[in-house]
């Protein structure tokens, strides 16, 4: 069943998160830091010194701890200066509480986009998992000037009705296994987790009630940066024609399909994913 493969998916996600990136605050090679935007206090860890910046956008109650364990290890630290944000409201960007207006994907990217100026980052480049993906395409195309190269991995540009059958069932964490709650409970307490995974849920949905189902269908076209997109074969969370929609609606697009993938690719085969996405950006 899918949600036993969302299950396993995720549990993976969260041991080589922990196995790889134990304790992010105490490393002497990330810094972790609070900056203000756009009214708001906006968490982030750094690391790395090269000329190329790279923000680390993760997806639903993600943050850069979390999410991108992996990256922050053992990315190119020479080539790279690598940022991993934590939007506002999750993380340790709380306050405020995480919200879903119908803009909150738009709210997300000029966040994002103001987030690197405010750290002096002339351009930089986007690596978006999943929600984060679509904030990075709606970043590239709304700010294309600012935006070097994309890359775009369990991203969606538009909500059908079996996204929809999907999304709700992982609405109740009630049901999620043990070993997935409990991370994300220890991080925000148990009514902060099960209320946002709710609202996501409700906001998310909300994209289907258009006719086209639209997200940011028509920004699409838009992104003139060299853009690269991934995606699991398994993945139980976002079907494949997602991927190979985005893919035919950027000119000059790259699609890679990792055969074994699910939504954690990056996580589960760490090494592989960061060999080609530094590939790609060097």
């Amino acid at each position: 069943m899918w949600w036993s493969e969302l299950n396993t998916s995720l549990i993976n996600c969260l041991k080589v998160s922990l196995f790889f990136f134990p304790s992010p605050i105490c490393s002497t090679s990330v810094t972790s830091a609070k900056i203000q935007v756009n009214g708001v206090h906006l968490h982030y860890q750094q690391t790395g010194e090269g000329s190329h910046a790279v923000l680390l956008l993760p997806g639903m109650l993600g943050s850069g701890q979390t999410d991108f364990g992996p990256q922050l290890k053992s990315m190119n630290k020479q080539l790279f200066t690598i940022v991993a944000w934590d939007p506002r409201g999750y993380g340790q960007s709380i306050p405020p509480s995480r919200d879903f207006p119908p803009d909150f994907f738009e709210r997300d990217a000029k966040d994002a986009v103001d987030l690197m100026q405010a750290l002096k980052f002339k351009k930089f480049s986007l690596l978006g998992w999943s929600d984060g993906g679509i904030t990075a395409l709606i970043a590239a195309a709304k700010y294309p000037t600012l935006i070097h190269k994309l890359v775009v991995w369990g991203a969606n540009a538009s909500v059908t009705q079996e996204d929809v059958r999907i999304y709700n069932g992982i609405r109740d964490v009630s049901k999620w296994s043990e070993k997935v709650k409990k991370p994300l409970e220890e991080m925000y307490g148990h009514d902060y987790f099960a209320k946002t995974c709710e609202a996501w849920v409700d906001g998310i949905c909300h994209f289907a009630e258009k006719s086209d189902g639209n997200i940011c269908q028509q920004l699409l076209p838009d992104i003139k940066c060299p853009t690269f997109i991934i995606h699991g074969e398994k993945d139980p969370l976002v079907p494949q024609a997602h991927a190979e929609y985005i893919h035919k609606h950027i000119k000059g697009s790259r699609l890679l399909l990792m055969p074994e993938g699910k939504h954690n690719l990056h996580l589960r085969f760490a090494e592989d994913f960061n060999r080609q996405v530094e590939d790609f950006l060097h």
